[in-house]
């Protein structure tokens, strides 16, 4: 009797937990979901975007390249190269570029710093969703057209739906940058690169840092965020024109392989 009472006495000294550590417990699971929630997203935003994007830019390239056609009224042809031979700059001055719609695609950008196959569509506009999320390179409103008196100013992801501007920092002074539309190549030295904050609109005016300065040159810039997976500040390079070469003349292949 004894024993049994003792059997009875121990399931009764078997005591509940404690709404503290349920509560804990649960709190721990969900913090376990949450975690592998943000991790997910995480892999969505810096790998699958990429791959999305990738996709669609590979196809833009393919039918805006397809859309570019001899202009209107072609400019004056260089000198037929030897036979092997490069083709040359026009001696002419730059085409006007008529502006475009929102969203618009008007020409492929090439960077040989980041590789031969660098080949990226750069849109009108700087939205997020119908220009960047796209995979594209944004052109900002009102800013010069390639080759024009002013400044051809871009700006791109630096992470994320395939982040154009993701190696912005490898850039070097005297480095390409190759605009190709449907009147040729244009071909930009870079000159310059630096820091700002966010508030610094300036930088894309017509003369960099000069707001309501009548430009001379032909300028290029390119803005993205910094440091990488950051947006606290803003990666700027600057390049100057320096030829452009007409589409019927040949694309200027020496000029897009990578040192």
């Amino acid at each position: 009797m004894s024993a049994a009472r003792g059997a009875v006495g121990g399931r009764r000294g078997r005591s509940r937990p404690s709404l503290a550590l349920r509560t804990a417990s649960v709190l721990g699971e969900l913090l376990l979901t949450v975690g592998v929630l943000l991790l997910l997203f995480v892999v969505w935003q810096l790998w699958w975007t990429d791959v999305i994007a990738g996709r669609g830019q590979d196809e833009t390239v393919a039918q805006v390249r397809e859309q570019f056609a001899p202009p209107s009224e072609p400019a004056p042809a260089a000198p037929e190269p030897e036979p092997g031979a490069p083709p040359s700059p026009s001696s002419a001055p730059p085409p006007e570029i008529e502006p475009v719609d929102p969203a618009e695609v008007f020409g492929i950008v090439h960077v040989p710093r980041w590789g031969e196959d660098y080949e990226v569509p750069v849109a009108e506009g700087v939205d997020v969703g119908a220009v960047f999320n796209q995979g594209n390179i944004g052109h900002y409103p009102d800013a010069a057209m390639p080759g024009q008196t002013g400044n051809f100013a871009l700006a791109a992801h630096r992470q994320s739906y395939t982040a154009p501007f993701r190696d912005v920092e490898e850039l070097r002074e005297g480095d390409p940058v190759i605009v190709e539309t449907a009147e040729g190549w244009f071909v930009y030295r870079v000159t310059e690169d630096y820091v700002v904050t966010p508030d610094r609109v300036d930088v894309v005016a017509p003369v960099p840092g000069e707001p309501g300065e009548e430009p001379t040159d032909s300028l290029l810039t390119m803005t993205t965020c910094h440091p990488l997976y950051s947006a606290a500040e803003r990666w700027i390079t600057h390049g100057e024109f320096e030829e452009w070469y007409p589409r019927e003349g040949g694309e200027p292949t020496h000029l897009m392989e990578a040192d």
